[in-house]
């Protein structure tokens, strides 16, 4: 069962960049064995705040404490007990992955036998076993980024930093390393996560801080975060104009698409087996006939847009696309 106490606390932090403000006083708190998901559109402050936790920046105000250490003060101390995975791999292209663990291992001060005993376990534990002995430059995406979440528990820490861990991987494996994620997470672990994609911090995250323009403009669960967006919506598509308009017509408030291609139309529900029943009994009292329909619940997506009016990276090159 996980503890109720706070392992990472951060409280007014501000950087600057000569005359630009990256960090205009942020403040959140995680508690032991949870997962905080921290988003927002680029340029945000995600990975400078990332940077300023895991002591390889300094802030210019404010005080960030990790297992009880402050960061600006007792750097040594807070490195001990923090794992970071950055947005590039932390690793040597012409070392096996074996060799990439062990030497990890020592760097982080283990004994040469227990080096080897932790790099066993943990290329078993993330499916690296077949491709241990061959240099990193043959690896694939997906094998080098779990190559890497593996080096940053080389010293097995309570704490880890993920910065955008699963950018640029295929839907495979990304989800091989939410699978991961969540064992760390069963086993106490406490992480801060840093992402593109909205729904990985809704399937990963136990609390979720939004910032943009250097500051949180929202936080709370996912479930908290998008009953702030609206309700259930009600999509419904029609065989032609004709029904379309009957159907606007009978269903009052109802909003019609507007793009004029798609004979379809929109109703906010508030109870989804009930409204919908009554809405496909009215329609049906009235011989209107639907094409299909579709229950549209709000989204991280939703309330992302509708808090920085800006869309991830990720969902606009899917746009694109």
């Amino acid at each position: 069962m996980k503890q109720n106490d706070t392992v990472i606390t951060v409280k007014g932090l501000k950087k600057s960049y000569g005359k630009n403000e990256v960090l205009k006083g942020v403040n959140f708190s995680v508690q032991r064995g949870t997962m905080l998901a921290l988003l927002g559109p680029n340029g945000a402050g995600k990975t400078t705040t990332v940077r300023i936790l895991s002591t390889l920046l300094k802030a210019d105000a404010g005080t960030v404490t990790i297992e009880g250490h402050d960061v600006l003060n007792e750097p040594q101390k807070v490195r001990q007990v923090i794992g970071l995975t950055g947005q590039s791999a932390a690793v040597d292209e012409l070392l096996t992955g074996r060799e990439n663990l062990v030497m990890m291992g020592r760097l982080y001060r283990l004994t040469a036998e227990s080096a080897k005993q932790r790099a066993e376990q943990l290329l078993t534990d993330f499916d690296l076993v077949e491709a241990a002995d061959r240099p990193l430059k043959t690896y694939s995406g997906g094998m080098r980024r779990r190559l890497d979440l593996a080096v940053s528990l080389i010293a097995t820490p309570p704490v880890i930093f993920l910065d955008e861990p699963t950018t640029g991987l295929d839907p495979r494996s990304r989800q091989g390393m939410w699978a991961i994620i969540k064992q760390l997470l069963a086993d106490g672990t406490t992480i801060l996560l840093t992402t593109q994609y909205l729904e990985e911090a809704d399937q990963l995250a136990d609390n979720i801080v939004v910032i943009d323009g250097g500051k949180v403009i929202a936080e709370g669960t996912a479930k908290q975060l998008k009953a702030q967006v609206g309700k259930d919506r009600l999509e419904l598509a029609f065989k032609d104009a004709r029904s379309l308009a009957a159907a606007a017509k009978l269903l009052d408030g109802a909003a019609v698409d507007g793009n004029g291609k798609e004979h379809t139309l929109t109703t906010v529900i508030n109870d989804t087996n009930k409204d919908v029943k009554d809405v496909l009994e009215k329609l049906s009292n009235a011989k209107i006939a639907i094409a299909s329909l579709n229950v549209h619940k709000p989204t991280l997506d939703d309330v992302f847009i509708g808090l920085t009016g800006k869309h991830t990276k990720a969902e606009a090159k899917a746009e694109e696309q």
